[in-house]
């Protein structure tokens, strides 16, 4: 996983996914991109909410994240939803597509962010989701946790 200093520019977030997902595994990917792409992220209207990541003929894609169209690109801008591959290294792959298949996980985008080298990453989670009752008792415990903060703000 990169370092928190090394995220320079946070672009998008997924802030459910911590919240649906039990987090086993978090690492970072690069990702391939066309031209207008780059600039459209730069303004920072994309969303990672509902995208996944998948492992496909040995290659690792990030699927449905929205990157909109370069407001000022011309007709040869690009599609919004469309497949994005990621790089990554081969055993990383290997190893995230077997867990996929035999412990029925998912890989779920964290963030998105541009690097200290100004490379766009994808912080990736290998996750398995949550039940209702897990969901509950994370709310729980957030509750819990606020709730105790604020009594000792006013304790002194």
């Amino acid at each position: 996983m990169a370092p928190a200093a090394d995220k320079q520019k946070m672009i998008a977030e997924n802030r459910k996914a911590r919240f649906e997902f039990s987090i086993e595994d978090v690492m970072e990917a690069g990702i391939v991109l066309h031209g207008t792409e780059v600039k459209s992220l730069r303004s920072g209207k994309s969303t990672i909410g509902e995208s996944y990541a998948e492992v496909r003929n040995g290659e690792a894609w990030l699927v449905n994240a929205n990157i909109p169209e370069y407001s000022h690109g011309n007709r040869q801008n690009h599609e919004p939803k469309r497949p994005r591959k990621l790089l990554l290294k081969r055993r990383q792959i290997d190893r995230l597509g077997g867990a996929i298949q035999r412990e029925g996980m998912t890989l779920v985008p964290l963030s998105m962010y541009f690097d200290s080298s100004g490379r766009a990453k994808v912080e990736l989670a290998l996750a398995k989701g949550k039940q209702l009752h897990d969901k509950r008792a994370t709310q729980k415990e957030r509750d819990w946790k606020r709730d105790k903060a604020r009594l000792l703000r006013e304790k002194g």
